[in-house]
């Protein structure tokens, strides 16, 4: 992809803009717990792909994140567990007890930020929008990448002999997830086979 004449601060603040979604971490302490784990797990080499407070007894603050190739370790998730609850216990975000997940987004993964629906185009996912087009809010297709800040997925519409290929607001996405097939447990299967026999290299961030 060219990227000549492309002004970096500004990418860098789209960049931003496209994080400060709800699907990355809803408004109130998630967002802000977000904002300040982002920079530091980042620096050791992870990015968060989702964070979610007050899940199951309502003191449970839940972290999904990756490496930037998609994978993510027992041993990724203890490194990342150390940094973060160091942090977290000198800023004090929360107050009172809470308990602390560090996970991987799994197979059936949510999709939280464009480069997921770019990463895993041709398999199946579920959509959820924050308000309806044409009357519907729920959609389930075959993903085909982002363009224009849309997410295109190809589904089933009323009305057409063919499938149909959508154009989604990025921003009014409320929940999407890959949907669990066999095609799709290999395909992980295989990148994290490739990730983990690729050589050591200097990454250049994506």
């Amino acid at each position: 992809m060219a990227t000549i004449g492309l002004d970096r601060k500004a990418a860098n603040e789209t960049a931003d803009t496209v994080l400060d979604t709800p699907l990355v971490a809803s408004p109130g302490p998630a967002r802000r717990i977000f904002e300040l784990l982002r920079g530091p797990a980042e620096g050791i080499g992870f990015e968060i792909v989702r964070v979610r407070f007050g899940l199951q007894d309502g003191h449970t603050l839940q972290i999904m994140a990756e490496r930037p190739d998609g994978t993510m370790c027992v041993a990724d998730c203890e490194e990342l567990s150390r940094t973060i609850s160091a942090l977290l216990d000198v800023e004090d975000p929360i107050p009172g007890e809470y308990n602390l997940e560090i996970s991987s987004p799994g197979i059936d993964r949510p999709l939280t930020r464009p480069k997921d629906f770019e990463r895993w185009a041709g398999f199946e996912a579920k959509i959820e929008l924050t308000e309806p087009i044409d009357g519907r809010k729920r959609f389930r297709g075959l993903l085909q990448g982002v363009e224009d800040g849309e997410v295109l997925v190809e589904c089933e519409i009323e009305g057409f002999s063919e499938p149909q290929v959508l154009g989604l607001p990025f921003r009014q996405l409320s929940e999407a997830k890959l949907i669990m097939s066999d095609d799709l447990i290999r395909e992980s299967l295989k990148r994290q086979g490739r990730a983990a026999s690729a050589p050591d290299s200097p990454s250049d961030g994506e």
